[in-house]
């Protein structure tokens, strides 16, 4: 399909739309434009695509949309089950993701991750690994930068893309030199329905790859380990439990094949998810021919990605952490095990489709010492608490007052930990602003703190109804506060 002979309608325009409509615009395509929401941002990006020559459609105007273009381009962010795709399809039009737009155009090789979770922090690390390796490597897909802006990369170039369940739903072409499984657990039922359709998507990653390429597994995960049946890729393990062919942990250490690499304790940060997307790593370089020294280098002084497990500050004594990227249950499950001290953990926001028993469960059994509940899922999360027992509850509407209780139930030599185990888009735009608002406020508590300020050291002072007056039958604290608004669909 070449862009110049062919008529577009890009629906949905996220970062990945935006590139999308400049990529085809940059190739003379004809493109139409559409956004159901009515933000600033988004009529400031309608704005400057019109400007580049796309036509702006109106809502009237979309059941045309069949019949005028010859592709619709969908935001990651809409289900391909959405009307307009499917009237897309009904006329036998194609339906593409960003993604697909981009990989049908690229020349260089691409390393392709893909999981429920850990993607972001492996793409990093490979890049980095790679880039101190001699490769010209860069990151790209679901970690914030679209590949189409990186179609002008040659073949001496490496794009190393985190690839999400919502692109695989669009994706049909890609063939990764490495494909890599990290791990497949629960989430986003409520976009794909079951699990059933979750795996077939993840697996679709590997589909195209031939004897030529290779696919990177996860060993110790049965759904990805079944992977290796439906590929003609050549397979490089990677376990924490097993001494497989390729990458394993043993005896305190991360090995590749019978070589040693590197000590546990010397990795740049600490848990066993740490190790999993390390050994993952350290597999797919070892593929590359890049130097075990390289990758020490690389695994040692990785300083970690924003918004996963960061330590953001501390105030009166208390460690805040932003874990806002663990937005389901396994991640919130991965941050629980790396705390040391007794903590206050921040939960809530949009729920993706499944339960918190097994949440809760653990929690019992951790160094979680009370929970604070936000966001438009806290009846759930409430509901799931109450059901295994755990009873240190605090129930809120708003973020912002949901962390300064937070940091009213911490004492000196504690944390809070936000890690919400949901999604952000209740009432942000995207996790990364939802970490940011948690940067924001407690940078706010660090201040009042440095002028002598007592604001928000009485709960009576927020607004908090206390046990003694105004609680239900079980004790738990009502803490109300005013509803944010709603931010775009993931």
């Amino acid at each position: 399909m070449f862009p110049e002979k062919q008529v577009y309608f890009v629906l949905g325009l996220s970062r990945s739309g935006r590139s999308a409509t400049e990529f085809l615009l940059s190739r003379k395509a004809t493109v139409y434009i559409y956004d159901d929401l009515s933000s600033e941002r988004i009529e400031q990006t309608i704005s400057a695509l019109v400007q580049q020559g796309a036509k702006r459609v109106n809502r009237e105007q979309l059941s045309q949309m069949p019949d005028i273009c010859d592709a619709l381009v969908l935001s990651p962010g809409i289900p391909i089950d959405n009307p307009i795709a499917v009237a897309f399809k009904r006329k036998g039009r194609a339906v593409m993701g960003e993604t697909e737009l981009a990989v049908r155009r690229m020349r260089c090789p691409i390393i392709a991750v893909t999981g429920t979770n850990g993607k972001t922090t492996t793409v990093s690390l490979i890049t980095d690994i790679l880039t101190r390796g001699g490769y010209k490597a860069t990151s790209c897909g679901n970690i914030g930068q679209p590949m189409t802006e990186f179609c002008d990369l040659d073949e001496n170039e490496i794009a190393v893309a985190e690839i999400s369940s919502f692109q695989l739903e669009t994706l049909n072409s890609i063939c990764p030199h490495i494909a890599v499984a990290l791990n497949v657990t629960e989430d986003h039922l409520n976009r794909h329905y079951n699990m059933e359709n979750y795996v077939f998507l993840k697996r679709k990653l590997f589909k195209n790859c031939t004897e030529t390429e290779y696919a990177v597994l996860n060993y110790d995960d049965t759904t990805v380990r079944s992977f290796a049946e439906k590929t003609k890729a050549r397979i490089v393990w990677f376990s924490l439990r097993e001494r497989v062919n390729g990458a394993f942990f043993e005896n305190g250490a991360l090995w590749f094949a019978n070589e040693k690499i590197i000590d546990a304790r010397d990795l740049f940060a600490g848990g066993l998810h740490t190790i999993q997307n390390a050994l993952a790593s350290i597999a797919v370089a070892k593929i590359m021919g890049v130097k075990t020294q390289m990758i020490i280098d690389t695994l040692t002084f990785f300083k970690g990605i924003k918004h996963r497990l960061e330590e953001v500050g501390k105030v009166n004594g208390v460690t805040y952490i932003d874990d806002s990227k663990g937005t389901n249950v396994d991640a919130t499950l991965k941050a629980i095990e790396t705390m040391k001290e007794n903590t206050v953990l921040l939960l809530g926001g949009k729920n993706k489709g499944y339960d918190y028993q097994s949440l809760f469960t653990a929690l019992k059994n951790s160094k979680i010492k009370h929970a604070v509940l936000y966001g438009e899922n806290r009846y759930e999360l409430l509901k799931s608490a109450r059901g295994n027992g755990f009873e240190n509850i605090t129930v809120c509407k708003d973020f912002e007052f949901a962390v300064l209780v937070a940091s009213l139930k911490a004492k000196k030599g504690e944390t809070v930990l936000l890690s919400p185990a949901s999604a952000s888009f209740d009432a942000f735009t995207s996790y990364e602003e939802r970490g940011d608002k948690f940067v924001e406020i407690v940078n706010t508590l660090k201040e009042k703190t440095a002028d002598g300020q007592t604001e928000f050291r009485k709960e009576e002072e927020l607004g908090m109804e206390s046990n003694e007056r105004d609680c239900d039958n079980d004790g738990f604290e009502l803490a109300n506060a005013t509803e944010r608004s709603t931010g775009e669909t993931e």
